[in-house]
C-alpha cells in the first residue's frame, strides 16, 4: 500500500497505527513533547538530551524519506535531561511535495497519538522585516494561513485564537529577552514568493513567509496540543533583499546559525 493509499483509510487511525509501531520500536509507552526541526534547527535534537531510539522515518507507516536537502530522515526519541521523553519528527512532509494535505499533518497527528501534549515546531523563512538579518530566530504569534486548505475535513470547526501559545511565547523570552515575534504567512510553495506577493504578505501583516508550519499548527490545535513555534530567518524576502534568492543561501544561513539557535532551542525545550 502507498503512503497516499494508507493515508487516506483514515488520517487518525493512520496516526495511531503509526504512534504504535513508534513505542514498539522505541520501547517508549508514551512521549510529552514533539518537535519538528526545519532548516537550521536539527542541531537542538543533540542538546535535549539522551537519544535511546533512532527510526529511519522511511520505516515508519505513513512517513517518507525527506525530500528536501537540509532535512533529516529519522525520527527519534530523546530522554530529555529532565526525565522527559521528546518524540523527534525529523521528517517533514511539506504540502508542495503533493502527496495531499493529510500526509502534511500526519506527523503532528501521530505525535499526538503518542502522547504528545506539545509541539515545538521550527522552520527557515523569508523575513520582512530588514532588522531581522539571517541567522534571527523569531517567535511566531500568529499565521496567515495562504495554502487555500486546511488539514480539517468536513463540519470540524476549531478555535485558533493564541494558537501559538502566548504562555509559551513568554517562557521562551526568559531564555532569551531579547527574542522578537511575528506573524508568519505560509505560501504554498516550492517556487519563492515574487516580490509583489511578499508586498501583499506584508500589508496583510505577515513578518515572515515560508512553506510550512500553518497546516501543521492547525492540525496540532484539533489534536489538542499546545504550540510552540519559532522561525529562523534565513534570508530576506523577494524584493526586500537585494539579491536572487536561492536554496543554497537557506542552507548557508541555516548552517551558520546552528549552533547558536539550537543551544537556545534546547534551553526552551528544558523548561517545558
Amino acid at each position: 500500500m502507498s503512503i497516499t493509499d494508507f493515508l487516506d483509510t483514515d488520517p487518525f487511525e493512520a496516526a495511531r497505527t503509526a504512534a504504535d509501531y513508534i513505542a514498539s520500536e522505541t520501547g517508549v509507552e508514551a512521549h510529552d513533547t514533539a518537535l519538528v526541526l526545519g532548516s537550521g534547527w536539527a542541531e537542538a535534537a543533540d542538546l535535549i538530551g539522551e537519544t535511546t531510539a533512532t527510526l529511519a522515518a522511511s520505516d515508519v507507516p505513513g512517513f517518507s524519506a525527506p525530500a528536501v536537502e537540509g532535512h533529516v530522515g529519522t525520527i527519534r526519541s530523546v530522554l530529555t535531561r529532565e526525565g522527559k521523553r521528546a518524540l523527534v519528527l525529523g521528517a517533514r512532509t511539506h504540502y508542495y511535495e503533493g502527496k495531499g494535505v493529510r500526509a502534511v499533518a500526519h506527523g503532528v497527528r501521530t505525535a499526538a497519538a503518542a502522547g504528545c501534549r506539545t509541539l515545538v515546531i521550527t522552520n527557515g523563512c523569508g523575513g520582512l522585516n530588514e532588522d531581522w538579518t539571517p541567522g534571527t530566530p523569531v517567535l511566531i504569534k500568529d499565521h496567515i494561513n495562504l495554502t487555500a486548505t486546511s488539514p480539517l475535513e468536513g463540519a470540524t470547526f476549531v478555535d485558533l485564537t493564541d494558537l501559538y501559545s502566548s504562555r509559551l511565547r513568554d517562557l521562551a523570552r526568559d531564555v532569551d529577552p531579547s527574542l522578537d515575534e511575528g506573524v508568519y504567512a505560509q505560501f504554498t510553495g516550492p517556487h519563492y514568493e515574487t516580490p509583489a506577493e511578499v508586498q501583499y504578505a506584508k500589508r496583510i501583516g505577515a513578518d515572515l513567509v515560508g512553506m510550512s508550519t500553518a497546516l501543521e499548527a492547525i492540525a496540532a490545535r484539533h489534536a489538542g496540543m499546545e504550540v510552540f513555534g519559532i522561525s529562523l530567518v534565513t534570508n530576506l524576502a523577494a524584493g526586500i533583499s537585494p539579491t536572487p534568492l536561492s536554496h543554497e543561501e537557506v542552507l548557508e544561513a541555516g548552517h551558520a546559525a546552528g549552533p547558536r539557535i539550537s543551544k537556545l532551542l534546547a534551553e526552551i525545550i528544558g523548561r517545558l
